[in-house]
């Protein structure tokens, strides 16, 4: 309790100092209400399994060497900038919500809700391509399984639904789960990266030449890589969603740190050995990197390999569920949406959002998969669900990076708000952090024109992918703002009765 308190006190102080606000109701609660047992290891395995994007490798071997340019140039103008300005929030304001919770502070309520909104609803979608992704490795190695749409609908539903009842449980056995799938997928990187070296070292010729620079460069051929490339680097800020459950304020810079180094070394030890090894005969094939395993070590190791991948995608839907769903926690708690919503279980979890959030996920499941086929009679049925698909999941991407550059705008909100409470505050010097939100702004600016100009996938081409993509997203963004006006009319007369 030491150190909560410390963290308390601490707080208190922030909040006198940055425009002194009175402190949200979630603030006050989920220090009283949730166990603070979170410390830098569970935090680390937390990020490692929520950033961790397992067909980047074989998205970026579509471009050769140019994916290494890609890879690098992502981190520097996106996942960097996402870093520190992660770092300096969470510094300023460790409350549970992230996002939420500093957009209260930088901008308000309105927009407090419309960047959780942001930060939540792709999480939900998400999920279910992880299932998918599950689904296509089960393919990989019996190709006679889960033939038709509605059979991996229906094995994608019941993925959901097992994760959903997990995270219903003690949320310390759930954490423990993640860090021995962290473990697990450590062993796979190693694997992956050790086949390189075997393949180099047991007298083969690389798949790729990485000797003409010419063949580093971005061109137009490779632009929608680098949407894909900041996708796989996106949600930074999400283990911050607990901050209201760590052990100590120190765990926010050490996981960030870890967890920046984990997937750097993962992104480029996974990319290097696919293309040492396949070249660019191994582009968009989710089961790449086990085959890259299978090719030099055995199909036992390459057996371990899938194993242990496949593991992390069952921990990615756990993590996304009590992550996303602590956002509904806390704007249950401050009356912006219906305190049902956030309603603890014997746990002291949130089970309601976590039924919530599986519900949604499956429904669209469902739709995607299971009604989108035998309704709509658009060719083959499953070139159309791949279809689908794609389009939810990059309008999801765009939403989510719509929220990241929340991040920069936080950070100027609060420089501008109380510059000397910000001040007094910052763990990076000025110079760092005015590089950091302009850098940023137009990483997440890029990233989206990005994601909108270039499809994703060849059954659709760049001049509908665009409108297609772009209206869905007007969609999601326009219910975002809507709910926000609704959310924040509930806070404001709630604020009336209490008055």
């Amino acid at each position: 309790m030491a150190v909560h308190e410390g963290l308390t006190k601490s707080s208190g102080n922030q909040t006198s100092s940055m425009a002194k606000q009175r402190p949200l109701a979630s603030e006050e609660y989920i220090p009283k209400a949730m166990l603070h047992i979170l410390g830098t290891f569970d935090m680390t395995t937390t990020f490692v399994v929520s950033i961790y994007l397992a067909t980047c490798a074989t998205t970026l071997a579509a471009a050769g060497p140019a994916g290494f340019t890609h890879l690098f140039l992502g981190a520097i103008v996106f996942f960097i900038p996402c870093l520190i300005a992660t770092a300096q929030l969470g510094i300023m304001f460790p409350h549970e919500g992230a996002l939420y919770n500093w957009t209260h502070k930088a901008l308000g309520g309105y927009w407090s809700f419309f960047s959780g909104f942001c930060a939540w609803f792709p999480g939900v979608l998400i999920a279910s391509s992880l299932a998918d992704l599950f689904v296509t490795y089960i393919q990989a190695m019996r190709s006679d399984w889960l033939v038709a749409p509605w059979q991996q609908g229906l094995a994608i539903s019941a993925l959901l639904i097992l994760a959903g009842v997990m995270v219903l449980q003690r949320f310390r056995t759930i954490q423990n789960i993640i860090n021995v799938i962290v473990c697990l997928m450590l062993v796979a990187f190693f694997l992956i990266g050790l086949s390189g070296i075997v393949w180099l070292a047991t007298g083969h010729h690389s798949a790729t030449d990485f000797s003409h620079w010419a063949d580093w460069g971005v061109r137009p051929d490779n632009y929608a890589l680098f949407g894909l490339t900041v996708f796989a680097y996106i949600g930074t800020e999400g283990p911050l969603n607990m901050a209201g459950e760590i052990i100590g304020r120190p765990v926010i810079k050490r996981h960030l740190l870890w967890g920046m180094l984990i997937i750097l070394a993962a992104y480029l030890t996974n990319t290097f050995a696919v293309l040492l090894v396949q070249g660019q005969n191994a582009a968009y094939n989710p089961f790449a990197m086990v085959t890259t395993v299978d090719m030099v070590l055995g199909k036992v190791v390459g057996s371990i390999t899938a194993i242990c991948l496949m593991s992390s995608f069952i921990g990615v839907m756990l993590v996304y569920n009590y992550l996303y769903a602590r956002l509904l926690l806390v704007a249950s708690i401050d009356r912006r949406l219906p305190i049902g919503v956030g309603r603890l279980n014997k746990y002291r979890v949130p089970a309601n959002a976590m039924i919530f959030q599986t519900v949604l996920a499956v429904i669209f499941t469902v739709l995607t998969f299971i009604v989108a086929p035998a309704v709509a009679h658009f060719g083959n049925p499953s070139d159309f669900v791949v279809e689908v698909y794609n389009v939810s999941q990059a309008a999801a991407a765009l939403v989510w990076a719509i929220s990241a550059g929340f991040l920069f705008v936080d950070l100027l909100g609060c420089y501008l708000r109380d510059r000397r409470g910000f001040l007094q505050q910052r763990i990076f010097p000025m110079p760092i952090l005015w590089a950091t939100i302009v850098i940023g702004t137009i990483g997440c600016v890029l990233a989206i024109v990005d994601t909108l100009l270039y499809s994703w996938i060849p059954q659709i081409g760049n001049g509908q992918w665009w409108y297609i993509v772009g209206s869905l997203t007007l969609i999601f963004l326009i219910i975002a703002g809507i709910g926000s006006i609704f959310a924040n009319s509930e806070a404001a007369w709630q604020q009336d009765l209490r008055l």
